[in-house]
């Protein structure tokens, strides 16, 4: 399972276009399941050429992309752009 998360910076019209960009990636890869957050189930290959993707569309000066792997077992987090998460080693809630 694996999830993406993402924060676009929305204050001009280009960063809107970007927003959009991003949703439609998102949306070729799984579900929504809120406004910013997409569900999927994908093989490893499709995880990595999703990132690539989602890294191609977003500005990383401005924009926040985090992408969840849950493998059984324990979780694994891949984190880009401007937001920094602190306690990688707490409970994951979504």
């Amino acid at each position: 399972m694996t999830y993406q998360n993402y924060d676009v910076n929305t204050e001009t019209k280009e960063s809107l276009r970007r927003l959009r960009r991003v949703a439609k990636v998102c949306k070729n890869y799984g579900q929504s399941v809120q406004k910013s957050v997409f569900e999927c189930r994908l093989e490893a290959m499709q995880f990595e050429e999703l990132g690539r993707a989602l890294l191609g569309e977003i500005d990383e000066a401005r924009d926040c992309l985090r992408l969840y792997r849950l493998p059984e077992g324990g979780h694994l987090m891949e984190e880009y752009g401007q937001f920094k998460a602190i306690d990688f080693d707490a409970p994951l809630v979504l």
